[in-house]
């Protein structure tokens, strides 16, 4: 498994993981659709703790710096 989440996308999922979460816990989302942001905000939560996104490895997507092995 290659990583392919940059430092500042998984930075973007963080925070919106957390605002989820607390948006949850404070009861301001409700029902379905805090069931539905919940589940997105622990896949985005996941996907920015391990660097990978399989849904970017479908698409052939990084956002990762490329880096050259020039010695």
């Amino acid at each position: 498994m290659q990583m392919n989440v940059g430092p500042w996308d998984r930075m973007i999922r963080l925070i919106l993981a957390v605002a989820v979460a607390i948006l949850i816990l404070t009861k301001v989302l409700q029902g379905t659709l805090a069931l539905v942001l919940g589940v997105l905000a622990a896949i985005f939560f996941v996907t920015a703790a391990i660097g990978f996104c399989p849904l970017y490895r479908l698409f052939r997507i990084s956002t990762r710096a490329k880096t050259s092995d020039k010695s």
